[in-house]
């Protein structure tokens, strides 16, 4: 921008006063709205012609304030508006800001940046929701203070000084205590008879800048006219690692079922991997009408144990337990323990029923009735799951369906768990999760909701603006550079990024991709990599992924043969830390993650260019760039793949006459590379990928061992 579009634009190149915040309670301190002026100043619309100034492209801001933002506790909350007049008069802005349910705001003043645009920023430091908005006015003071350096004639100074005693004096008569006294006298300086150079130095003292911004003149300040909000969650809602596995199958005997004991035997290991979420399906009683046997035929045995999603039989339904499982004090132990290990267990909330789910009988119109007689099952042609009856959300009685669908999380909740991945939540109504999640988080403000919900793109973002703590996403079918690159940007970049936070999974138990049916080894290492890297959320079906499992059902399935879904699968620990596994993989690359904040945030992603299409490069980084990574992944499972990389040095923070030496924190080995061009090579049966730690000061100390098989 020419000097001539910044002078233009008006007077705001002038530099701020003091941004320390005013606490609510202060003198002074802020409103929501200024009081309005006399009814006869105001055109009979409601329009105060006297407030000129124009508030408009705030941002971050949801479906213009019909959602609120996502934060977690600790981090910060920028908010950006545009601010205008017309002429040249300077402004005042400030940002606002509460905690909801606070009479009084708090505020911080908003500084110019460039073209009328403005921005300020609030910490939030408390779980639960908060508001914030913008308030702007004509502030006479300040664009009295810009004309006052600029002056040269004698005669203009000294009237200018006139002008500015007269702000000072009625400032004086809005302040109280000490600042009124203050004020007074520098009115009274500015008057006076001493030298006309001194008394201007007064008039563009910074304290008296201060004083003045500190009781400014509002009476025609202009509210945004929206209050806009933000949700602070738990720290986990950003940052989390998740292992999925069925309970069922955590028995250390072949062909036995699993009981809540044997979970706890695989707490330790869990934990040392770095996994802080452990993830069940569903642990109720499954039905045992139209129960699918092994593989999902329609034809059980008498040993088959049915679909845990298939949920509810003579021993209960959403509230009970599956009995092989064990008992509900023997649930509580198991959350208790894994909570000594630092692991939330994750519940599955599955609305549907099996046939013998007790609902159906004591509430019939909560299901769909067909003309011969029978309730309507789930479909999805050409599959159906006979097993499962899903809620009519259409019934006259959709306000009791409803409290009892919120019961069942309020009980889980009593139980200890606090984290909940929600199966198929898009085809539940969305009205209900609104109200149901907001009255969740009023008395478990710490509780997580991930949707798992496969489905259209804007169907997925409106159940995260609904409340959806995290979602599932389309990663494991990302393959592509070009469409990876394209995906993980709209992600981190894209306006979803203040509401939508994706949660990468490479597999789940209904989830094999064709990728990782044909790509072996290197192509279950790279996704990994990938998923741990791309997003600070992710997740692994958990033991099938260690074993590498890969064999579907049938060709272009993406069910898995012998599908956990179905049956006990049996793996002994032996197996899972052997030579075969990708244990200590995982486990490296998780402690990565946890070793460099970089990876604990969706922000500052950049993605590098590199000359081969079969080669990714992306980058993420501290806002502070205190720790910066570097990820380079070989996308061919087959071959050794090269190229030059075309690095942004910017977004890296190396100084581009400098040399910078890379550390790759999987195999440990230290490049020196020098400028934005940098040759790599990948070969995939011996690492796909590099993890980089960008060293802006040269030295080799190892960080932690690194992997070696």
């Amino acid at each position: 921008m020419s000097k001539k579009s910044l002078v233009d634009s008006g007077k705001q190149d002038q530099p701020e006063p003091s941004e320390k915040p005013v606490v609510a309670g202060a003198p002074k301190a802020a409103v929501a709205e200024p009081a309005a002026p006399p009814k006869s100043k105001t055109e009979p619309g409601g329009v105060d012609g006297r407030k000129r100034v124009i508030i408009e492209g705030v941002t971050p801001e949801i479906d213009d304030g019909r959602f609120p933002i996502k934060r977690t506790v600790g981090e910060t909350v920028v908010v950006e508006a545009d601010v205008f007049t017309d002429g040249h008069d300077s402004l005042s802005c400030v940002l606002q800001y509460r905690k909801a349910g606070d009479d009084a705001w708090q505020e911080i003043p908003m500084r110019f940046l460039v073209n009328d645009r403005w921005r300020g920023e609030f910490p939030v430091l408390e779980l639960g929701r908060y508001e914030y908005t913008v308030m702007a006015w004509v502030d006479a003071f300040k664009s009295w203070r810009h004309d006052l350096g600029r002056w040269v004639q004698a005669e203009d100074i000294a009237l200018s000084l006139r002008v500015g005693a007269e702000l000072a004096k009625k400032a004086s008569q809005r302040a109280t205590g000490a600042d009124a006294r203050w004020l007074a006298q520098r009115a009274s300086e500015l008057a006076g008879p001493q030298d006309l150079q001194y008394r201007r130095q007064l008039g563009l003292d910074e304290e008296f800048a201060q004083l003045m911004q500190r009781n400014a003149d509002r009476a025609l300040a202009l509210p945004y006219g929206k209050v806009l909000g933000v949700v602070a969650e738990d720290e986990r809602a950003r940052f989390s690692t998740w292992y999925e596995m069925f309970p069922r199958s955590c028995s250390p005997v072949p062909g036995k079922h699993g009981t809540f004991k044997d979970c706890e035997a695989w707490l330790p290991r869990i934990a040392a991997m770095g996994f802080d979420v452990l993830y069940f399906p569903p642990i109720h009683p499954v039905g045992r009408v139209n129960r699918k046997g092994k593989n999902n035929t329609l034809t059980p045995g008498p040993d088959d144990f049915g679909s845990p999603w298939a949920i509810g039989a003579a021993e209960g339904g959403h509230k009970a337990i599956l009995p092989e499982l064990g008992t509900l004090e023997d649930f509580r132990q198991l959350v208790q323990k894994a909570r000594e290990h630092g692991i939330d267990i994750a519940m599955d909330i599955a609305l549907q029923c099996a046939p013998d789910h007790p609902y159906v009988k004591q509430h019939p119109d909560w299901f769909r009735w067909r003309p011969d007689g029978t309730v309507q099952y789930a479909e999805n042609p050409p599959k159906k799951y006979q097993d499962i009856y899903p809620f009519n959300f259409e019934t006259d009685d959709w306000r009791a369906l409803w409290d009892e669908i919120k019961s069942i999380f309020e009980f889980w909740i009593q139980q200890g768990v606090r984290i909940f991945r929600v199966d198929n939540p898009h085809t539940k109504p969305f009205a209900m999760w609104e109200w149901l999640i907001g009255e969740i988080k009023k008395t478990t403000p710490n509780a997580i909701f991930l949707a798992e919900a496969f489905t259209r793109p804007k169907v997925m973002h409106r159940l995260a603006k609904l409340g959806y703590t995290q979602s599932y996403t389309y990663y494991a079918w990302r393959n592509a550079k070009w469409e990876l690159a394209e995906y993980l940007t709209e992600l981190c970049q894209g306006p979803g990024y203040d509401y939508f936070r994706p949660n990468f999974w490479p597999n789940t138990p209904d989830i094999l991709t064709e990728a990782l049916q044909f790509g072996g080894r290197p192509m279950f290492m790279s996704r990994l990599v990938m998923a741990a890297t791309m997003t600070a959320n992710y997740g692994i079906y958990g033991p099938a992924y260690e074993m590498m499992e890969h064999v579907a059902v049938k060709h272009g399935s993406e069910e898995y043969l012998d599908s956990e879904k179905y049956q006990l699968r049996y793996r002994s620990f032996q197996d899972l830390d052997g030579p075969n596994s990708l244990h200590d993989f995982i486990t490296l690359v998780n402690r990565i993650r946890k070793r460099n904040p970089a990876l604990q945030s969706n922000a500052n992603l950049c993605i590098h260019g590199i000359e081969n299409e079969q080669i990714i490069c992306y980058s993420k980084a501290t806002t502070n760039g205190a720790n910066v990574i570097l990820v380079v992944v070989n996308l061919d499972p087959n071959y050794t793949q090269a190229g030059m990389t075309q690095l942004d040095l910017a977004a890296l923070g190396v100084d581009p006459h400098q040399p910078f030496q890379v550390h790759d924190l999987l195999t440990g080995a230290h490049y020196l590379w020098n400028g934005p061009r940098n040759y790599v090579e990948l070969n995939p049966h011996r690492m796909p990928a590099h993890i980089f730690r960008i060293r802006h000061h040269l030295h080799t100390e190892r960080d932690f061992d690194t992997f070696d098989g």
